[in-house]
């Protein structure tokens, strides 16, 4: 493989969250592994036995149409006739049994470091918060401002959303 560095942080980039679970799609795989989508799932339904619902699940429709519109996957010029299959690390795992190639078995390994580096930092993130509200505890009221200003940085942003209706404040006359 030509840069594992490079392949960690594409693979890190499309995990997604989806069921509590941490997930790659079938055709980021695919791409990964340098097969079509197709011939990735066909060879995961030959072997159907080695994937159970913890490690591999279809989206429901629903969880399909938030996707596309989460990430912006456009539906108007054809694409899928089915919603994705989603593996989790274990279904990723039992990927390398199906697909044997030099290719398969080198992306499975980087595909494994990004997951150990996905569970450090959200690990890191947690034991962050938690030294945080201890420390919160052990000192006064005083530093209260400094732990909520921390806390804002570590929250995810959202867009501002626009207020909706009328100014009831002017009147005329």
């Amino acid at each position: 493989m030509g840069n594992p560095a490079g392949l960690v942080e594409r693979v890190t980039n499309t995990i997604l969250f989806i069921r509590g679970e941490k997930i790659l799609l079938d055709e980021h795989l695919a791409l990964l592994y340098g097969v079509e989508t197709g011939a990735l799932v066909r060879a995961v339904k030959r072997n159907s036995d080695r994937f159970p619902q913890d490690f591999m699940f279809q989206l429901s429709p629903e969880e399909w149409t938030n996707l596309r519109a989460q990430i912006g996957i456009s539906s108007a010029h054809g694409g899928r006739r089915y919603a994705p299959y989603a593996f989790t690390e274990q279904g990723v795992a039992m990927l390398s049994s199906v697909l044997r190639s030099d290719q398969a078995v080198q992306v499975n390994i980087e595909i494994m470091r990004a997951f150990v580096r996905l569970r450090a930092l959200l690990a890191t993130h947690q034991d962050l918060a938690r030294k945080l509200n201890s420390l919160e505890r052990r000192y006064d009221a005083q530093f209260k401002a400094v732990f909520d200003a921390i806390r804002d940085l570590m929250a995810p942003k959202l867009p501002p959303k626009r207020p909706i209706g009328f100014n009831k404040g002017r009147r005329n006359g």
